[in-house]
């Protein structure tokens, strides 16, 4: 099945969208293990916080990745990722980049957004790690789940075919 196709393909008796359709192809996109805790995120978020979040990222392909790598490095842009592809949870669907969506313009959060320590909370009951808890290159909009691993054993798995039947690498 296309995982864009996925969007009502979540466990029973849990919602299967978001408010934000924008929202929902994206997070039909990631890794199948991380769907609906990112779907509960985003619905808690808007229900306990009155935030309206959307999945600004999610999942990003090993060459989508080396481009942001090659941005300030090739050119006079800044530099947005320390990380090349292959070394990114983005490539495997399991991060993405939230924003708050605020009378329809993007609000990025950051460590003074007023309820940023109630959406960490809420992301890190569903079992996520986040970006701004890193010691260097924080990355407040950043949420990841990586059951375990590093991303270079993923990066071994993914080389070595270890794949599920929608292409996703094989979490045990």
């Amino acid at each position: 099945m296309h995982p864009v196709a996925m969007v009502d393909y979540y466990m029973e008796g849990k919602k299967t969208e978001t408010w934000d359709k924008v929202t929902n192809s994206r997070i039909a996109l990631l890794h199948p293990k991380i769907r609906q805790h990112t779907l509960d995120f985003i619905n808690d978020a808007e229900s306990k916080l009155n935030l309206k979040l959307r999945v600004s990222d999610g999942y990003r392909s090993i060459e989508e990745q080396n481009k942001l790598y090659d941005k300030g490095r090739v050119n006079s842009d800044p530099i947005v990722t320390k990380v090349k592809g292959g070394y990114s949870f983005h490539n495997y669907g399991l991060a993405i980049d939230v924003v708050e969506i605020l009378d329809n313009k993007a609000i990025f959060l950051d460590d003074k957004h007023r309820k940023i320590k109630e959406i960490v909370d809420i992301a890190k009951s569903y079992g996520f790690l986040w970006g701004g808890d890193w010691i260097t290159f924080k990355d407040y909009p950043h949420f990841e789940i990586t059951f375990g691993y590093k991303a270079s054993e993923l990066l071994k798995k993914y080389n070595e075919g270890e794949l599920d039947d929608e292409g996703y690498v094989n979490i045990s």
